[in-house]
Formats: structure tokens, C-alpha cells, sequence
């Protein structure tokens, strides 16, 4: 017999939400009863559209729902710790779009709240999630490329016009590429480095008092380092390249695979010659992984896997980041 399906709200008709409607309607976990906007003609309008039974008024109304188990908040990135807060209030479990918060103080302190209140939390990364992911993991872990010496990695894609009106570009909303692509790019190198850094140097480009551009460095306390660049100035690139001391692992599309989904094991042969083996996870929804990983967590009554501290330590990372780019130095993590 198959355990009850989770009971979904979403807070909030989101362009995201686009995206992550497919897996709910895939995932065997879940079951997408109910969606909220600021008006309840908008939120209607998006029920009818998605094929969300239920329509709300307001978020507050949502949260108040009792056929709601969990919600998902996709709204900007300085709404997340009020509403996570009291969707926490409401026993409600969460799953909230990255980055938790905009600073790592408030993640903490979130953190730690959602715990007090006996929900579950979960940020919304989903390559995590991905069988090749693991897959990726496993194969380092074996030693198949040796130890491993640097990571390199970027997420960046052209916002034509750099256009204030865009959520991006909005200091007082969280703006800015580091905290939208960026914590890709540094939850990434610090998962495939297995260490936090020790500290950070940073230059970037600001437009509206945003970072439309940002490259930099991370340290590690055995002196090993990690590059990455970020932003909205540069076409789409989606890619982490992994350094061992005996081959090179390199995944395109890091964060949005495509249906083969591969990663590649170089090996150098001679003095300039390489040897490419291709290695796919086919056929696999990251996002569909990602609810029923929620799920199950909920279900067992544990800790999501990552567990919510890993958006504390990464949101460390960030403020380094942000402060090295804004003040011109290096900045201890």
C-alpha cells in the first residue's frame, strides 16, 4: 500500500512556477491542491490555468488551509524568511526557493525557527536531487580521478537591457547575480570541494546598486582554490569543470540537465593529447526527485537531504562574497 501523497499549496503565481508544475503532476508524491495570490481573480485565473483545484485569496488563506500538508514559496528572495515564518506557524512543512534568505544571519535564525515549530525546511536547489549527482559523487569518492585539487564553475546568462523593472535588479527586493545564480555556482564548489572555504576575493559589476557581474576566488584551509563567475552580463553557461590530480570531470548543464544528462572524464594522454569518456544518467526529472526526496523526509519525520544548515553555511560564503566585491578585499568566511 503506498503511503499518502503529500498535500502541496503554492504561495504566489510565480513564472517559476512553470517549471516546477510538470513535476508535480509527474511526481507519485505529491498532490498540487491549492495556489494563492494577492488577489483571489489572479489566483483563480492561475488555478484554472495549472489545473490547481483550489484558489485563494490571499498566502494567509492558504496557510490556513487544512488540505495543505506543504508549501512552496517561489516569491522574491526578501519574502522568503516572513512567509517561511508563517508558514512555519501553521505547520506547514516548506520547500522555498533559493536562496533561503538574502543574508546568512537570517537563514540562522530561520533555520532554527522552522525547527522550533516541528516543520520541515528545504531550500529549492534541485540539482542535488539528480541520480547524476550522485552518480558524480560516488566516482569522485572512489578516487577515480585522485585527489581533488580545484573546481571551477559559472552560471551566467544574458538579462537583455539590465532592466530595473526586472525582480533582479532590485536592490531592496535581494537583487543581484550572486544571490540568484551565484549561490548555484558557490553551493556547487563547495559541495564537489567536500570543505567550506576559508576565505573569499571577489570583484563585480553593479548596475542599480546590483551585481550584474561577478568573478572571484575561494580558499580553502589546506590552500587548495576554487574559481567561479556569475551574473546576467555573459551568455548562458551552465557548467563545472573538476580538477583531480590524475583526470578532469566536467558536467554541462549543471543545474538544468538535459534528458542524457552526462558528465565527462577527461584523462590526459602524453603531453597534450586527452582521453574523453562520456558518462549519462538519461531519462531522470531532477525536480520530481527533489519533491519526493521532501516527501520522504517528511514522511519519516527527519531532516530533508541537504538539510537547511547547508543554506546557513552557504549563505556565509555569499556575505563574504558580497562584502569582498562591494569593499575591493579579501574577506575571511
Amino acid at each position: 500500500m503506498n503511503p499518502p501523497k503529500l498535500r502541496w499549496g503554492i504561495l504566489g503565481d510565480a513564472a517559476i512556477n512553470q517549471r516546477l508544475l510538470p513535476a508535480f503532476r509527474a511526481s507519485k508524491t505529491a498532490d498540487l491542491r491549492a495556489i494563492a495570490s494577492r488577489s483571489l481573480e489572479k489566483a483563480k485565473a492561475a488555478s484554472v490555468r495549472d489545473g490547481i483545484p483550489v484558489a485563494h485569496r490571499s498566502y494567509l488563506d492558504l496557510l490556513k488551509d487544512p488540505n495543505v500538508d506543504a508549501v512552496y514559496i517561489p516569491l522574491p528572495n526578501h519574502m522568503h524568511d516572513e512567509w517561511t515564518r508563517k508558514a512555519a506557524d501553521h505547520g506547514k512543512h516548506i520547500l522555498c526557493e533559493k536562496p533561503l534568505t538574502v543574508t546568512a544571519p537570517e537563514a540562522e535564525k530561520l533555520v532554527a525557527y522552522t525547527r522550533s515549530k516541528g516543520v520541515r525546511l528545504m531550500d529549492g536547489f534541485m540539482w542535488p536531487h539528480h541520480p547524476r549527482t550522485h552518480k558524480i559523487r560516488k566516482f569522485l569518492d572512489s578516487g577515480a580521478i585522485g585527489t581533488i585539487k580545484k573546481v571551477n564553475t559559472a552560471f551566467t546568462f544574458n538579462l537583455a537591457g539590465l532592466p530595473t523593472s526586472n525582480i533582479r535588479m532590485q536592490p531592496e527586493a535581494g537583487g543581484g547575480g550572486l544571490l540568484d545564480v551565484g549561490c548555484y555556482t558557490t553551493y556547487a564548489i563547495r559541495w564537489w570541494m567536500g570543505a567550506e572555504p576559508v576565505k573569499v576575493w571577489a570583484t563585480a559589476t553593479f548596475v542599480n546598486n546590483v551585481d550584474v557581474a561577478m568573478s572571484g576566488v575561494m580558499t580553502f584551509a589546506d590552500g587548495r582554490t576554487a574559481n567561479f563567475d556569475c551574473g546576467f552580463t555573459h551568455p548562458l553557461r551552465t557548467w563545472v569543470e573538476i580538477v583531480g590530480s590524475e583526470a578532469v570531470v566536467r558536467v554541462p548543464n549543471m543545474w538544468i540537465p538535459d534528458d542524457k544528462a552526462v558528465f565527462q572524464v577527461l584523462r590526459q594522454k602524453g603531453d597534450f593529447d586527452t582521453e574523453i569518456e562520456e558518462i549519462a544518467t538519461p531519462g531522470e526529472n531532477q525536480m520530481v526527485h527533489m519533491l519526493d526526496d521532501f516527501a520522504a523526509a517528511v514522511r519519516e519525520k527527519r531532516e530533508p537531504v541537504p538539510n537547511p544548515d547547508e543554506a546557513v553555511k552557504l549563505g556565509r560564503v555569499m556575505d563574504a562574497l558580497a562584502k569582498s566585491a562591494r569593499e575591493g578585499i579579501e574577506v575571511k568566511v
